[in-house]
């Protein structure tokens, strides 16, 4: 299967991909099937597994669920229609699915949190289930949340998760990043180049250039909202946002003479604050490669087009098409999801995949960008996924600042060089694999160790 640009950068809602958006998607794929079943359901019934089950209220998993069930889906999610059906579900103990009709589920009963069973294919499971009238199971499916959205049955599991652009019928068909250096030198087209080329086999020009301005257009409002809105963040950490007061001062101090060259980590900063602060807030994002990554890759792209001289909005296009094909490749070859290999495998790639991008606009060889992402990656190894209380907040908001200004200092730092380094980008992803197969569960989005139990007592 291709995983196109549109995979990677999915535009949704907060706070979680993998914990909202996959379960939600994953409950209208339920429903699809029931439709084409010919067993007539009278109720639903939904159980969560492993990390799903841990962190699932954090990560509101719970409403995900139930509004899945209900025909929500992340692409025609409203939040004020949202909160009516909820009402409506949690009154009337039933869901209302176009094409269904009325279906029991009450979500005090129906709705299951299963702490002890985890399922065997991924660390974020589900099984959804259709009864009838007598409350006997007629119709049974397990899903798998894999993170960025991405869904898939125990079958599609087994058979394979998706393999980038290595073996689709495709112009320029790489696995790996040695793959795609050795096609750039013998094409010599850009990685952007490249990956526009493979992306055109399956939708014309203009849908993919209004496509791609469409999630940069995404990218950059969800920073405005963010950067315009005060507040404290729901789910009972009373965390307050941050990133309004921070642009403010970053404002007032701009132009001035004796402001220190250091405060552009600020701006990098503030940016991504501003997207994860949305996300924390259930507000609309896009993945990059995740949720709890989102603000890296958009805080880059908004600190080179508004701080860098001679950087143009007309470039973005090549920088996300840059960091999609990163992206790919760290998740076909290791993963992007939090559950199973920690915060490595989320603000890790992000950084890796701005880093590349901005390598990239900023001029550089595909060597240069394939280092980039290489020293972004390696010096997030062994970063755990540890959400106090299972909010997408602390320390996640922080981290993508942090992620952002490592990609800023990883593109700088592959473009004084040739492009030649030690450490290929092909084996670190490997290292971060294996990293993530030897990190305790504990450290893996659970919220049972790391910063998440080392809490103030008050």
């Amino acid at each position: 299967m291709f995983l196109s640009v549109f995979d990677i950068f999915k535009i949704g809602i907060g706070p979680s991909s993998s914990h909202t958006m996959g379960p939600m998607v994953a409950a209208d794929r339920f429903l699809g099937l029931l439709r084409n079943s010919p067993f007539h359901a009278h109720g639903l019934r939904a159980v969560l597994h492993g990390s799903l089950a841990f962190t699932g209220v954090g990560h509101a998993t719970d409403r995900a669920v139930i509004l899945g069930l209900d025909g929500l889906t992340p692409d025609n999610y409203d939040a004020a229609a949202a909160e009516k059906a909820l009402a409506r579900i949690k009154g009337q103990r039933q869901v209302r699915p176009d094409g269904l009709g009325a279906l029991s589920f009450d979500p005090a009963r129906d709705l299951i949190f299963d702490y002890d069973t985890p399922l065997p294919g991924h660390p974020n499971g589900m099984t959804l289930h259709a009864t009838d009238a007598q409350g006997d199971v007629i119709l049974t499916e397990h899903y798998y949340s894999i993170g960025g959205g991405f869904v898939r049955t125990e079958a599609e599991l087994a058979a394979g998760d998706v393999r980038s652009e290595g073996g689709a019928d495709v112009p320029y068909p790489f696995h790996s990043a040695a793959e795609m250096l050795a096609m750039a030198a013998r094409s010599g087209k850009s990685i952007a180049q490249m990956k526009r080329a493979n992306e055109l086999k399956f939708i014309g020009p203009g849908k993919l250039d209004a496509g791609l301005a469409r999630i940069w257009a995404e990218m950059s409002d969800c920073i405005d909202r963010g950067l315009s809105t005060d507040g404290v963040l729901p789910g009972g950490l009373s965390v307050r946002r941050r990133a309004h007061a921070i642009h403010q001062a970053l404002q007032a101090e701009h132009g001035l003479n004796l402001t220190a060259p250091h405060t552009i980590n600020d701006w990098m900063s503030v940016y991504a604050m501003a997207v994860n602060e949305e996300n924390a807030a259930g507000g609309r994002v896009v993945t990059a490669p995740t949720n709890g990554a989102a603000g890296v890759v958009p805080a880059t792209i908004r600190y080179w087009l508004d701080h860098v001289p001679g950087a143009h909005p007309d470039r973005a296009g090549d920088f996300l098409l840059t960091a999609a094909a990163i992206g790919g490749l760290i998740k076909a070859n290791a993963s992007i999801s939090g559950a199973e290999c920690g915060c490595q495998a989320e603000v890790g790639s992000a950084a890796a995949m701005a880093a590349a991008g901005l390598a990239a606009v900023l001029g550089g060889t595909p060597e240069q960008v394939e280092n980039a992402a290489e020293i972004a990656l390696e010096h997030h190894l062994g970063m755990t996924c540890d959400p106090v209380k299972g909010l997408v907040q602390v320390p996640c908001i922080e981290r993508n600042g942090l992620g952002a200004i490592k990609a800023v200092s990883a593109a700088s730092l592959s473009l004084r060089g040739d492009g030649q380094h030690f450490m290929p980008l092909d084996n670190c992803i490997e290292a971060m694999r294996q990293t993530g197969a030897d990190m305790s569960e504990k450290y893996k989005e659970t919220a049972l160790g790391g910063l998440a139990v080392n809490v103030p007592n008050c």
